[in-house]
């Protein structure tokens, strides 16, 4: 299935539990003398408005679910509020103390609660499923008779597992009137399983994060089930509900307006799926792109610190819930962060992030020389399509070529600018196809959706393939650009297979001087394989369709 190194105990390695309590600690005794002085001065100008209590409050089925409200203490009942559901975490409504402070000190009265099965939360893990919703619904009127007061204009705000729930009680809910979902998703089953392929390493995180946590016998099975590559279909289904793409309807039936963000090498959500969401939206929207992965961008933001993540959340609902005028309503829907370096680029929509295409094709001849490592032994990428020729390998055996080291935490090193350099030179090209491009003449911008149309005959009924694009530079190291998985089923032998596979989104500058290499493979940790043993795939020249990727470029 997957290698124990691919499952962190915990989405959000770099949070400091200990200091999260601290700093409620004081908040709710007003003894600030174990926080740092900076901190002290936010935590007495919070508490000279609202003073968060504990509370419990009943869920769906009179479960009691574990939270905390600050409720202001003088002025006026009628104000804005934000209700904030907890992340896939025994943590709960810990991860945002410091955000819900903040919102509570900008105007707003603030519930944040732990989803049910965690932590002290009652009841079991539905994965944002009925329940879940009606919990949040709950959450609501437990709000409002605790204020006293409907609230002038409410937001729903959650990171990752709390972001689908967001999207969905507000999909159903006209009470909710604006939403900010970071590393969210929406569409389950497409994060589950993509092109026809399990995410296993990301299936499996998930149950290894849960391990405290009490999954309903139906979640149990849902995972096991995939997992096990059984029940595939009923799966789907289930996630199909629990989706936001699904109820995509009820958002844009009353324009809510919703706030994404994302990054670019996200592992447990990839990108594509919630660009899908984004895409549906019709209402006012706005997504953040960022480097790292699932969470990481909006780590320092939950520790307290400085993050333009939760900067753009608080001036979104700022606009939407209080009507401030900020501009963020006449900035760009997209605002994304180049891969490696700090630079941030601002687009109208997400059509607008790619410029134009440009089509390399697979071939069998290297382009422009050896330049490095095996090229003389490998094919090219081209302007132009080329004949006679053939790349055979074997499935079975892993590669170099791989999504990443681990779930979430390999996107730490990125957001710290020292990505993964890979070993391309050490690929067995018994186990992969390898072409490489010509040395870009200029930087070339990537922005957009790669896209690989490949032709090829698996030996075996099934089969599954991973296409890794890199940037190499010409001494040999390479940084993964961007990958997708794609899997034939029930196919016949020695058959050609006509794939397309849309890899995931990407932002990412390659310098002049460097190479796209394009590694295709039959095996990922990240995923589940449906190759046979000692199965050969057959990538050849096809004139009458070409195999080719089309490259996104800004």
């Amino acid at each position: 299935m997957t290698s124990e190194r691919t499952q962190p105990t915990t989405l959000y390695p770099e949070l400091d539990e200990d200091a999260l309590k601290r700093y409620f600690e004081a908040l709710t005794s007003g003894d600030t003398s174990h926080v740092a002085p900076a901190r002290a001065a936010e935590i007495e100008e919070a508490r000279a408005v609202a003073v968060p209590v504990r509370v419990k409050f009943a869920g769906a089925r009179g479960d009691k679910l574990d939270g905390v409200l600050w409720k202001h203490l003088v002025g006026t009942r009628e104000r804005p509020a934000v209700i904030m559901p907890s992340p896939w975490t025994s943590y709960g409504w810990l991860v945002y103390v410091a955000q819900a402070t903040r919102f509570a000190a900008a105007g707003y009265n603030v519930l944040a609660y732990t989803a049910r099965g965690f932590g002290a939360s009652e009841g079991e893990v539905e994965v944002a499923g009925p329940l879940d919703v009606e919990d949040a619904g709950k959450a609501i009127d437990f709000l409002t008779a605790q204020v006293g007061a409907a609230p002038t204009k409410l937001g729903f705000l959650g990171d990752s597992y709390g972001s689908g729930i967001s999207q969905l009680i507000a999909a159903q809910d006209e009470r909710v009137h604006a939403v900010a979902a970071l590393s969210t998703w929406g569409d389950v089953g497409e994060a589950f399983y993509e092109n026809d392929t399990r995410h296993v390493a990301a299936v499996a995180t998930l149950l290894a994060v849960a391990a405290d946590a009490r999954l309903s016998e139906r979640t149990q099975r849902a995972f096991d089930d995939l997992l096990a590559n059984r029940n595939i279909e009923e799966t789907l289904e289930w996630a199909a509900e629990r989706s936001p793409l699904t109820h995509v309807d009820g958002l844009n039936g009353r324009g809510v307006p919703v706030f994404f963000a994302h990054a670019w090498h996200e592992t447990l959500f990839p990108a594509n799926q919630t660009l899908r969401m984004f895409q549906a939206l019709t209402g006012p929207k706005r997504i953040d792109l960022s480097i790292g992965d699932h969470s990481g961008p909006e780590m320092t933001g939950m520790l307290g610190l400085p993050n333009r993540i939760w900067e753009d959340a608080h001036r979104f609902f700022a606009h939407h819930l209080k009507g401030v005028d900020n501009g963020i309503d006449t900035e760009g829907q997209v605002v994304s962060q180049v891969m490696w370096n700090k630079a941030l680029e601002e687009r109208p929509t997400w059509d607008a992030v790619t410029g134009s295409t440009e089509r390399l094709y697979l071939t069998g001849a290297a382009v422009n020389g050896d330049g490095w490592g095996k090229a003389k032994t490998d094919g090219g990428l081209a302007d132009k399509p080329d004949s006679g020729w053939n790349v055979r390998f074997q499935t079975g055996a892993d590669t170099p070529a791989t999504v990443a080291d681990a779930v979430v935490t390999a996107g730490y090193a990125e957001i710290a600018g020292n990505p993964k350099v890979y070993p391309v030179q050490d690929i067995n090209r018994a186990d992969a196809g390898v072409w490489a491009s010509a040395p870009m003449a200029v930087a070339t911008k990537l922005r957009g959706i790669p896209r690989l149309h490949l032709a090829y005959t698996p030996s075996a009924h099934e089969s599954t393939l991973i296409a890794h694009l890199f940037d190499i530079s010409p001494d040999g190291s390479a940084h993964i650009v961007t990958h997708a998985p794609f899997t034939r089923l029930g196919g016949e032998p020695g058959q050609p297979v006509r794939a397309e596979i849309p890899l995931q989104a990407t932002g990412y500058d390659v310098p002049a001087g460097h190479r796209l290499l394009l590694v295709v493979d039959a095996r990922d940790p990240f995923y589940g394989d449906a190759n046979q043993p000692r199965a050969t795939i057959d990538i050849a020249a096809d004139e009458d369709d070409p195999s080719y990727l089309d490259i996104p470029l800004g």
